[in-house]
């Protein structure tokens, strides 16, 4: 059932077994029922919240999951990083670095990862993961950049050939956290 509906059969089964056990045994069962929906896998078996990215350049942004809900706008950004926050097994809801929390179809999204700087001004991109290295190069405001890793609180990211490490909380698509509520 693409992971819906196994919490409930699991409870409704140990209910069952529950009424012929005695109610410790249920209160056991029933904490091993809590346990499981905790562990539930979403539909694509992948954590949520998570980034990918945008696989074209255009991706309509939909109030809903389904073709059949109003279309809000389109995305224009191919490789544009987005936070999954939730699934269906055909739809992702996204949020993305404007603050918009949509619903785009799970074949227009990439795995592979981007970053953006949404600051207002330019990232220097140091040959090293410290604070005293030389700068490789320059990441321009609202610019992308695809991330190979982050480690001990830097990211190393390309952009046009070149490569660089940089804070990664100066990178939008980095944080762990959920990016819309």
């Amino acid at each position: 059932m693409d992971g819906q509906g196994e919490a409930r059969k699991v409870g409704l089964a140990f209910a069952r077994f529950a009424g012929f056990a005695g109610a410790g045994l249920a209160l056991l069962l029933l904490a091993g029922a809590t346990a499981v929906a905790a562990e539930r896998q979403t539909p694509s078996g992948l954590p949520v919240p998570r980034y990918v990215s945008l696989k074209f350049d255009r991706v309509n942004a939909r109030a809903g999951p389904g073709d059949d809900h109003r279309l809000l706008f389109v995305y224009k950004v191919k490789g544009l990083p987005v936070q999954v926050v939730a699934e269906t097994s055909e739809w992702r809801r996204v949020c993305d670095p404007e603050g918009s929390l949509v619903w785009v179809h799970k074949r227009t999204t990439d795995g592979r990862r981007t970053v953006m700087n949404t600051r207002a001004q330019r990232i220097t991109l140091l040959r090293r993961p410290r604070p005293d290295a030389r700068a490789a190069a320059f990441l321009n405001p609202r610019a992308l950049a695809t991330l190979d890793k982050c480690e001990k609180g830097w990211c190393r990211v390309r952009a046009d050939g070149v490569a660089g490490w940089a804070h990664e909380g100066d990178l939008w698509g980095t944080a762990q956290a959920p990016q819309c509520r």
